[in-house]
């Protein structure tokens, strides 16, 4: 079967409502819609010219412009990726500081060389453009193989091949079956009999759903005759809404308008199945398609340690700026002094005469800067980039993401978010193919008040177990016709289509092959030819209702010519004339067939929802039936109650009149056809009711479970009918038993009877008063478990109602619908949105992520209509599904299973945030410790920016000495360990809302980063007051004092990044003791030789002049032990608190012992 899910670069899950009593409406009615997205509203048409014809053929035509059908989701190109790439880089701040300082380097006399801060600037912009410029080619490889796909076109009465992306609009286009379509088509010749084909998104988000679409009526057979002309509406990103009309122009006729609606429309991105070849007119191409349309472009983003490392940044330029700004003062002011400014020793040149002074103080100003510039640190940039980096791997190693069935384990497109899975606020969710595996199975039924559950032992009669009820059914006679005239009606009651197997041996018809396991009434199986059947249908739950009834004996056949038919228990063929079919609508919620059998019967069968099925039929019968449907509500399993009328002649020739009449009807088709509907589906008798379960992925309840734990609110957003997705709600625990759901969906609306804007307000105003105002407040995080005296709330909208929300008539109402909505969902357990359009899902994560304090978003999904609310998330997750990988694409991080995202956010999330905040925290403040002396030498230096340190120590200080230790910390550190994280769930609470990157910390780092500092120059200073350290009564320069700070700061910051880290293996050992004997030997190394590149020769034996002393020895080791005094006392005395204090203790008590 030949497959090409790549070309499908984005879908949506299309559910289609048939568009009935479209019309001839005007053209001002008809574009007067309130579209998705105020930026989409268009007020005019376009008109295309079906195979760019002129119409009629006497007119001259001028082809109309429209854009080509080329995709392109790619960032740059060959020519501007420099530029771009480098204006996008140096827009962020830390980038573009650094660039000012290595120009004033390079053009100002500075104590310092231009290498030490170019190099590091340099490397950084490096590496991240050669990330971003291999993600972007990624993009234009995807883009090429949609683009250059090839398609067949009609011209002239011949086929051509031609690339995808130059079709137009206004060609036609062939497509066969198991091909996407490769633009948006109207579809005007099909190879079926009956003009429809089935079409199908299982390519792209794993549905295997069949939706029915339809040529346009009194097209010609042959297209090359056609003369026709297409008005439509312009592109807009809505795929439930089409409105068109089409002109058929004949011989010296009035030409034939017909009305066009999303039944006629083929998506591109769509499948085309059990249909062998289609032919449609391209009406929209390229990035006007609806599903290009639906896609978000990808934007940078950025994660909430960036922007915390952004706004410390700018505290510590404001210290840097202080710093230059006090020493530049203080240095005039001393040189104003007599005799201090030009002392007798060191007389200025003619040249420092002529300067001019303020010149000479901003020159000044820029050396102090150079001089401190190391408090900023620039190396920091380079660590967390390589943190980032190589910390990914750690999720690509997991051996626990792998899955044996698509034998593939977790994958990372982006390690700029690693953090920002531990600081996830809410999850956004798709509902199929993501909770559940779109595979839905018949698990029971009750009829007449008797519950049956298949099983496969043949000891029960016809597979039947009775659990329930006082009669055996083996005594039960009319219970037997009650079971079969059930059976008739699960067999009659669909839409499904049959699909025999061609080849033999096949396993898989479309994803929905069946292999019989339905017993005859001797228990024996049924015949070899019959083993192998695919059904097709538009929801999955049908099929597993028809295979449903294989089980107990009854299989349908088929439909031929308006004949359904079944083969009963006793294998007799029965034949039913199928009279009406009275579509599934969300308002209605409940779907009815009208047949006649051969012996003239005329037989209603309707099957639907509990709510809207027993106020139609005899209370007697509701009681019956009541308690399984609640008992299988509340278990997750999705329920429909069955019914059944007898109609007499005068009764159908009424409904028949009616429902014909109402479909000829042009205007308020779909209220005629209600009307109708209604009226005969009423005084129905219940026979049963069915339990349908949506297979939930593997673990799903627990992970939800997890995620709520947590302090996560999870959202499910689903295109889903409403029933199917608050089954799948409960089976995943989201919504309990006693949680009191509030709906906005379009039934709610209808129910009051008055327009339907006053009815939204009324209920969101009664929502809010309930969850919002009513509701006892709860501290932040605390979920159900922790609150169960309180009412748990859920939320259910759709599509239609969020659209209303979003998109008021007036500016102000929206505002305001938008606050109570926005605010109801907030304090809710759970919210579920129904009916989404891809867009719609990105609108509400964006509604989300821009409320008030900014919450951290996560959305995952697993098909092309998740596509959206992943690029808009601020991290995005695919599922590894096993058709398309368009989510997979798109998606920040991959998983195969929705199960592994708990060990992703708990454990590897949390340790990321740990970790990282850790490392940026302690870089601020080694470079503080490391710049203060510095500072508070310019006291004691006359102001004369004369370095404390030596030039080798300021640039290998950052880049050798310090920057290892920190970095195998910030990779392999274990606070707590992972078995421990997962276990309680809670502990992920404790660091929500970027809490170790908060001013709090922050002020306690830079308060112990100064203390240090202080104490590393006062400390060394005393041991100067007495200058002869020397046995031979020689004193210590100015080189062996900034030596000795040197050293006592070194092992003082890299002991500390010591006593902080809680799990050590060899890596840790060997960088942070290696660090400390490497700086030893390095100063041995670089003063004991005298090297000839250098002018001054700086350190010469100072390092091993020093460490003769003794007093130097021991200034060094008490600065050690007073500056780290402080944290070993508190890691000693503090006690641990919260729900993890066990697990802390312990590891404070084995950190001890060590």
């Amino acid at each position: 079967m030949h497959r090409h899910d790549d070309i499908s670069w984005i879908d949506a899950k299309i559910s289609y409502n048939t568009c009935e009593g479209r019309g001839l409406l005007c053209l001002h009615h008809l574009f007067k819609n309130h579209f998705l997205g105020g930026d989409e509203r268009r007020v005019d048409s376009r008109t295309i010219y079906v195979g760019h014809r002129p119409c009629p053929a006497s007119e001259p035509f001028i082809p109309p412009k429209f854009c080509d059908n080329r995709i392109v989701s790619s960032k740059y190109t060959v020519w501007n990726f420099l530029p771009k790439n480098l204006f996008e880089q140096f827009r962020r701040i830390a980038n573009f500081y650094f660039l000012i300082i290595f120009l004033v380097q390079v053009i100002v006399d500075t104590p310092t060389s231009p290498v030490t801060s170019g190099l590091p600037l340099f490397f950084v912009i490096t590496v991240t453009a050669i990330k971003q410029g291999y993600e972007d080619w990624l993009r234009h490889k995807a883009d090429n193989e949609v683009n250059k796909y090839p398609v067949t076109v009609l011209e002239d009465g011949r086929r051509i091949r031609k690339e995808s992306e130059k079709i137009k609009v206004g060609d036609v286009v062939q497509v066969e079956e198991d091909e996407t379509f490769p633009c948006d088509l109207i579809l005007l010749q099909s190879s079926r009999d009956d003009d429809t084909c089935f079409v199908t998104t299982a390519s792209l988000d794993g549905e295997s759903n069949h939706k029915t679409h339809y040529t346009v009526p009194d097209t010609e057979k042959d297209l090359e005759s056609l003369n026709a002309t297409i008005e439509c509406e312009q592109p807009q990103p809505d795929l439930y809404k089409f409105v068109g009309r089409m002109h058929i122009y004949k011989n010296n006729q009035e030409p034939a308008v017909r009305s066009l609606g999303p039944e006629n429309l083929l998506l591109k991105g769509a499948t085309l199945k059990n249909t062998q070849k289609i032919c449609g007119v391209a009406v929209y191409t390229g990035m006007e398609t609806k599903m290009a349309l639906n896609y978000q472009g990808k934007s940078q983003k950025r994660s909430v340690v960036e922007k915390s490392i952004n706004a410390f940044l700018l505290v510590y330029l404001c210290i840097l700026v202080s710093k230059a700004l006090v020493c530049t003062t203080l240095k005039y002011v001393w040189q104003s002094k007599p005799g201090q400014d030009e002392p007798w020793y060191n007389e200025k040149t003619q040249r420092e005469k002529d300067t001019n002074l303020y010149l000479k103080m901003f020159t000044d100003f820029l050396s102090f800067m150079v001089l401190f510039n190391f408090i900023i640190p620039v190396s920091m940039y380079v660590t967390v980039e390589m943190q980032k980096f190589l910390g990914s791997f750690f999720i690509t190693w997991d051996k626990d993401f792998f899955d044996p069935e698509i034998k593939e384990g977790a994958l990372v497109n982006t390690s700029d978010l690693n953090e920002e899975l531990g600081q996830v606020e809410y999850v956004f969710t798709d509902k199929t193919g993501t909770l559940t595996q779109n595979n839905m199975e018949f698990i029971e039924c009750c009829i007449d008040g008797f519950q049956y559950k298949y099983r496969d032992a043949s000891s029960e009669l016809d597979g039947f177990c009775v659990t329930d009820g006082p009669v055996s059914k083996l005594q039960q006679k009319a219970g037997r016709e009650k079971e079969e005239l059930f059976l008739r009606a699960l067999c009659l009651c669909h839409t499904v289509q049959v699909k025999e197997s061609t080849e033999q041996g096949q396993d898989q018809v479309d994803g929905l092959t069946d292999q019989l396991d339905g017993l005859g009434v001797d228990g024996e199986l049924s015949q070899p030819q019959e083993q192998q059947r695919g059904f097709i249908a538009s929801s999955p739950d049908e099929i597993a209702l028809v295979k449903g009834a294989m089980r107990y004996g009854f299989t349908f056949l088929g439909l031929e010519s308006k004949t359904m038919k079944i083969l009963n228990r006793n294998n007799d063929v029965e034949k039913y004339e199928l009279l009406h079919v009275l579509n599934f609508d969300p308002v209605r919620r409940r779907m009815s067939v009208i047949v006649r059998s051969t012996s003239g019967d005329t037989l209603l069968f309707c099957k639907g929802a509990d709510s809207s099925i027993f106020p139609r039929v005899r209370q007697e019968e509701v009681e019956r039936i009541r308690m399984h449907v609640e008992r299988n509500a509340t278990e997750g399993y999705r329920t429909l109650c069955v019914a059944y009328k007898h109609l007499s002649a005068v009764e159908y020739a009424q409904a028949d009149a009616g429902l014909r009449e109402a479909r000829l009807a042009l205007q308020d088709r779909e209220e005629k056809l209600m009307a109708v509907y209604n009226q005969v589906e009423t005084g129905m008798s219940l026979i049963g009711a069915t339990a349908v379960e949506d297979r939930l992925q593997e673990e799903a309840a627990e992970t939800m479970e997890a995620l709520q734990g947590a302090g996560i609110k999870v959202w499910v957003l689903t295109g889903d009918k409403m029933e199917t997705a608050k089954s799948t709600c409960y089976a995943c625990r989201l919504f309990q038993r006693n949680t009191e759901l509030l709906e906005l969906t379009v039934r709610t609306l209808e129910d009051g009877g008055r327009r339907r804007e006053e009815r939204l307000h009324e209920l969101l105003l009664e929502y809010h008063k309930k969850a919002v105002q009513d509701a006892p407040p709860v501290k932040a995080g605390v979920t159900r478990s922790w609150s169960s005296a309180n009412q748990d709330y859920g939320f259910i909208v759709d599509g239609a109602t969020l659209s209303m929300v979003l998109n008021s008539s007036s500016d102000s109402n929206s505002s305001r619908y938008k606050n109570l909505f926005l605010q109801i969902c907030q304090n809710c357990t759970a919210v579920l949105c129904c009916r989404m359009a891809p867009l719609q899902k990105a609108q509400i994560v964006k509604m989300v992520k821009n409320s008030k304090g900014n919450p951290i978003t996560l959305s995952i999904g697993d098909g092309a209509n998740d596509v959206s609310m992943i690029l808009e998330a601020h991290v995005g997750i695919g599922i590894k599904g096993k058709e398309g990988r368009q989510a997979v694409r798109n998606s920040d991080y991959a998983i195969p299973k929705l199960k592994h995202l708990k060990k992703l956010l708990l454990a590897h999330g949390h340790l990321y945030y740990v970790r990282i905040a850790h490392l940026v925290q302690y870089f601020f403040y080694k470079n503080l410790c490391f710049i203060l002396p510095q500072f508070l030498y310019q006291f004691f230096c006359g102001y004369s920016q004369q370095p404390l340190y030596d030039a080798a120590y300021l640039t290998m200080y950052n880049i050798c000495f310090t920057s290892m230790p920190i970095l195998a910390y910030s990779l392999l550190e274990q606070h707590i360990c992972i078995e421990v994280l997962l276990d309680n769930a809670t502990l992920y609470r404790e660091i929500a809302k970027n809490a170790m990157l908060r001013w709090g910390p922050f002020l306690y780092w830079t308060i112990l980063g100064v203390f240090h500092g202080l104490l590393f120059f006062f400390g060394v200073r005393y041991l100067f007051s007495n200058p002869a350290l020397q046995d031979n009564g020689q004193v210590f320069g100015n080189w062996s004092y900034g030596t000795i700070v040197f050293t006592v700061l070194v092992f003082t910051v890299t002991l500390k990044l010591a006593l902080d880290t809680r799990h050590w293996t060899w890596i840790n050992h060997f960088v942070i003791w290696g660090s400390l004997a490497f700086y030893v030997f390095f100063s041995f190394f670089w003063g004991g030789i005298i090297w000839p590149f250098l002018r001054q020769q700086r350190l010469y034996f100072v390092f091993a002049n020093m460490l003769s002393s003794v007093s130097a020895w021991l200034v060094i080791i008490l600065l050690i032990l007073l500056s780290l005094l402080p944290e070993i006392l508190l890691v000693v005395f503090r006690k641990p608190r919260g729900p993890h204090s066990r697990q802390v203790q312990f590891v404070m008590i084995k950190f001890v012992l060590i």
